[in-house]
C-alpha cells in the first residue's frame, strides 16, 4: 500500500503520551538491533530523517483534520499533547500572531526517563516539535532553547507568525 493510500492516523486518541511509549518500547531494541547489523551513526541518521518526515506529515494531517492552519488553531490543538496530564503549561504570550508557553512538568520527559531511554525520547517527541508545525503550516517560526527532556528545568516554546505570514 502506497503511503498516500494509508488511512489516517487515528493514534492520538490514545493521548499522545502513550503513544509514544508504545513506539518508544518498539523502536529503540529495534534501532539498537539495526545499528549492530548496519552501523549506530548511519541507522541514527535514517532514524532522524523519518521522525522528520513522520512529523511534517503529521502536521499536514493535522491542518487538514482541523480545517485550517492559523496559529490560533495550533495553540487549540494542544490538547493532544497535554491529554491527561501529558504537559503543564504556563501561556507567557497567545495572540494571532504569537503562542509562546513554557512547559512546566513533560512527563515525557519522565516517561522516557523512567524506560532508561532519554535520549530515544528527545529524537521521538522533541524532535518533532518544531518540524511538525512546519508540516501545519510552513509560515509559522518555532523556536526553542532549552527542554527538560535534557535537564532544563522548563521547556521555552515559541511559535510566531511573522507579519503577512500564512496569507
Amino acid at each position: 500500500m502506497a503511503h498516500d493510500q494509508v488511512k489516517p492516523d487515528t493514534l492520538n486518541d490514545v493521548g499522545v503520551l502513550k503513544r509514544r511509549e508504545i513506539e518508544a518500547r518498539i523502536v529503540k531494541p529495534l534501532l539498537e538491533r539495526l545499528g549492530e547489523e548496519f552501523g549506530q551513526e548511519r541507522v541514527q541518521e535514517l532514524a532522524s530523517e523519518v521522525v522528520v518526515e513522520v512529523a511534517q506529515g503529521q502536521g499536514a494531517e493535522l491542518a487538514g483534520h482541523l480545517g485550517g492552519n492559523d496559529l490560533q488553531t495550533f495553540a487549540d490543538s494542544m490538547e493532544n499533547w497535554t491529554k491527561g496530564g501529558a504537559l503543564e503549561l504556563e501561556i507567557v504570550e497567545q495572540s494571532s500572531d504569537v503562542f509562546k508557553f513554557n512547559v512546566t512538568r513533560c512527563r515525557y520527559a519522565e516517561m522516557y526517563r523512567d524506560l532508561g531511554m532519554p535520549e530515544l525520547g528527545a529524537h521521538l517527541s522533541c524532535d518533532r516539535d518544531g518540524t511538525m508545525v512546519e508540516g501545519f503550516n510552513p509560515d509559522i517560526e518555532f523556536t526553542r532553547t532549552q527542554t527538560i527532556m535534557k535537564g532544563a528545568i522548563h521547556c521555552d516554546f515559541v511559535y510566531r507568525l511573522p507579519a503577512g505570514g500564512g496569507d
